[in-house]
């Protein structure tokens, strides 16, 4: 984990930090970071939105929400790594289930510190294989993460791999 002592100015893409709980709803949450093998990550927002024009010529607008999710492509397998377990049952037994829910962690590396934590934000997800197989370059289980549910305010300390909401949640 990155241990910025002040970031300022432009803030560079390996301080917005993406979890996924590797353990899938055990007790005690496995906290696993993305982005080893990818060049680029993005949460789209994927915003449900309508304008309307009326015969007055007036035009109304209404956001019903988001519906966030991203890519992991590639996600390449390793033996013991405990995501790669979990997306290889998802595959084999082509789940499509609870089984696929799992709970997702964004921390913002430039809010905070190690000791202390940092911000970070928790919420529910599906995490869904799309494909697998892959070149020669290795076994890839390319997964996409879908966003469910409200967001939890907390801390993320990584010494301890733990999250806390904050109090009041």
């Amino acid at each position: 984990m990155p241990e910025p002592t002040k970031i300022t100015g432009k803030i560079a893409r390996k301080y917005m930090a993406h979890f996924l709980d590797a353990s899938f709803g055990a007790e005690s949450a496995d906290w696993y970071r993305i982005g080893e093998d990818l060049e680029e990550y993005n949460v789209d927002m994927n915003p449900d939105t309508e304008v309307k024009k009326n015969i007055l010529g007036n035009t109304t607008f209404n956001h019903n929400g988001y519906e966030p999710s991203g890519d992991a492509d590639p996600f390449y397998a390793r033996v013991g790594d405990k995501l790669f377990e979990r997306l290889q049952k998802i595959v084999d037994e082509q789940a499509n289930d609870d089984t696929c829910k799992t709970s997702s962690l964004e921390v913002h590396l430039w809010e905070g510190d190690a000791e202390s934590g940092y911000t970070a934000y928790k919420q529910d997800c599906y995490v869904v294989p799309t494909s697998y197989g892959g070149d020669t370059s290795g076994y890839q289980i390319p997964f996409s993460v879908n966003y469910v549910g409200e967001k939890t305010k907390g801390k993320y300390v990584p010494g301890t791999k733990k999250f806390t909401p904050d109090s009041g949640e």
